[in-house]
């Protein structure tokens, strides 16, 4: 068998090399760290750790530049990459793009962290605006149903009940039961922070920088763009009129 030949049998078994995102589709790519519960409870504060919150947004920023995303979202240990619609990197490969991005969260974390952590990655596929909004609204839900609970659970183990008594006595409760269970310890839910209970939105915004030119000796302002942590997202109808603002602009 010649060499050229050998080659074409070997890649024909490559199975999913040709898979690509459909042209047009709205796309998110989403980032889980792997056994993350394990690894935050023996090394953050619970339920929420400044320290924590800090890699993750930094992890998601540095995702949002590699994958030229327009938004990025981040609640517990999962960020969120929102694409642009005509979006072409790695010619739309979903190999390559849960490959990679997988890997740029995963080496970005452990270099800031100086500790080894492993991401996983998919790929969300939406067909229109609404379900993109759909989908990040679902997401922030998410954030907040884990803050409630979070918050309840560990409160619980903090006053000296067992894992299985704190999970029994949550389990099958009502948002208002678990929002009374704080409240009667001393802590306001609605008053926590608000990336504990909505997530951390991650977007490119347009600033002015002021500069000197040496040639016509003045000062003068040039157009840059950075990326902005916004840490007080809006709820519900709010916070799809948020995301839809992205979604316009392509």
């Amino acid at each position: 068998m010649d060499s050229d030949t050998f080659e074409k049998q070997m890649r024909s078994l490559e199975y999913f090399h040709e898979l690509r995102v459909l042209p047009g589709a709205w796309t998110v790519i989403r980032v889980d760290g792997r056994s993350f519960s394990r690894f935050t409870e023996s090394s953050f504060e619970k339920p929420f750790d400044l320290q924590f919150h800090n890699l993750m947004v930094q992890t998601a920023k540095t995702l949002l530049e590699e994958l030229q995303g327009i938004y990025a979202y981040t609640e517990s240990d999962e960020i969120s990459i929102l694409l642009p619609q005509n979006w072409d990197l790695f010619d739309r490969s979903w190999e390559k793009i849960v490959s990679v991005s997988a890997s740029i969260a995963s080496a970005t974390f452990t270099h800031a962290a100086q500790t080894i952590v492993q991401f996983d990655s998919r790929v969300w596929i939406g067909a229109n605006k609404s379900q993109v909004v759909d989908y990040f609204n679902w997401r922030q839900a998410d954030a907040t149903r884990c803050a409630l609970n979070g918050w309840c659970y560990w409160t619980l183990r903090k006053a000296g009940e067992s894992v299985g008594k704190a999970t029994s006595m949550l389990e099958g409760k009502s948002v208002g039961f678990k929002n009374e269970l704080l409240f009667q310890r001393g802590i306001n839910f609605n008053d926590l922070p608000a990336w504990q209970r909505r997530g951390t939105g991650l977007y490119w915004e347009i600033y002015d920088k002021e500069g000197y030119n040496p040639i016509e000796n003045k000062a003068v302002v040039t157009k840059r763009r950075r990326i902005k942590v916004d840490e007080e997202l809006p709820m519900k109808e709010a916070y799809g009129e948020f995301i839809s603002g992205f979604l316009d602009v392509e």
